[in-house]
């Protein structure tokens, strides 16, 4: 279920959907670039959500600790969001199981 963080080397924001984030969920593109450089980080595959393209989520924390899930896509070696929320309560149960292992 778990698996590694792709290799990438910078981000993809759609201009389409700038702002999307921070205007539905509060989430600014900062937390949401935030969540790939701290650790622990939880990824698993989005196979529901992967019609056209190859989509995971990642569960971690922001800097100032706000526990996310950004669902995201790879562009070559660029990491696109597509959405990025807070964790619910059974979301943060199963991050936090994952934290104690990690």
């Amino acid at each position: 279920m778990a698996k590694d963080l792709p290799k990438f080397v910078g981000f993809d924001w759609d201009s389409g959907n700038h702002d999307k984030n921070r205007l539905k969920h509060k989430v600014s593109d900062g937390e949401c670039e935030e969540v790939f450089f701290n650790s622990p980080l939880v990824v698993i595959d989005d196979p529901k959500h992967s019609h056209t393209e190859l989509r995971c989520a990642i569960f971690g924390r922001a800097n100032a600790g706000r526990e996310l899930i950004v669902n995201f896509t790879l562009r070559g070696n660029l990491i696109r969001v597509i959405t990025a929320r807070d964790m619910n309560r059974r979301e943060k149960e199963f991050y936090r199981s994952h934290e104690k292992t990690s």
